[in-house]
């Protein structure tokens, strides 16, 4: 029997692929369905969307993508969802996405059970409904349907697919406090910056005021941080006028905010 050259043996090509060295790659159709569908991609420098490019690649190689329910998600639903996810790592690069292997795509929002233990030792329980979810060392979940309404609504200030990637992004020095991994003299100008912001915003909040940043943002720093990288990407004027500070270290980490309009 002809023995076929190594090139013409199907599972030697990811082999070669992966000895040579090749970088991982997006098809040039989904890449370009995402580029048109989501905004903030769009909204890139052409420098940036090569960059999310390959990490939305690497992305794709490294993470599987679950869809639960009835809900099916083609190739270009799963380029785009792996180029919303990369977005916050455009400058902090792939090893924002150590530490956890599966994201679970939800067809709408999904209900949690919570429980807290209060001062007094009481057992309290409820439900949540959620659009989406990191856990510390396991799954990111998202709603496919709030995915779906961030993109329809891209200046809104929300996008959940970025807030639950900061959380992975927060999570990455063994503790949800608000803060990624940073060099020393950054980590203290912004632990001293955010905390600042964080403070006013939660004195706001407590007084009843209004606030021109969402204000779940007051639930704790972790949920700041998440809430602030949404405004990054799809409010950044309003961030740079309400939180100035907060907005210089967000571009800092992030890069430049994409022009949506």
């Amino acid at each position: 029997m002809e023995q076929l050259p190594a090139r013409d043996v199907p599972l030697i090509q990811p082999l070669l692929r992966w000895l040579r060295g090749q970088p991982l790659s997006i098809e040039d159709a989904p890449w370009q369905h995402a580029c048109e569908t989501l905004p903030w991609v769009r909204g890139l420098t052409p420098a940036q969307q090569l960059t999310l490019r390959a990490l939305a690649a690497r992305f794709l190689h490294q993470k599987t993508i679950t869809p639960l329910g009835d809900l099916t998600l083609d190739e270009a639903a799963r380029v785009q969802l792996a180029a919303l996810c990369c977005l916050p790592l455009l400058e902090f690069g792939i090893g924002g996405l150590r530490g956890w292997s599966q994201l679970i795509i939800y067809p709408e929002a999904f209900r949690v059970q919570r429980s807290h233990v209060d001062a007094a030792g009481v057992l309290h329980e409820w439900e949540d409904e959620l659009a989406g979810e990191a856990w510390d060392s396991g799954p990111l979940i998202l709603s496919w349907a709030d995915v779906q309404a961030d993109i329809a609504d891209p200046a809104s200030g929300f996008c959940v697919a970025v807030h639950e990637m900061a959380h992975k992004l927060d999570a990455l020095n063994g503790q949800a406090d608000g803060s990624p991994p940073l060099p020393g003299a950054w980590q203290r100008a912004w632990t001293r910056d955010f905390q600042q912001h964080y403070d006013a915003l939660c004195a706001r909040v407590d007084a009843g005021k209004r606030t021109r940043i969402d204000d779940y943002a007051a639930e704790s720093p972790e949920e700041f941080f998440a809430v602030v990288s949404e405004y990054h990407f799809s409010a950044p004027q309003v961030l740079r006028e309400a939180m100035p500070e907060v907005a210089e270290h967000l571009t800092k980490l992030y890069g430049a905010p994409p022009t949506l309009f």
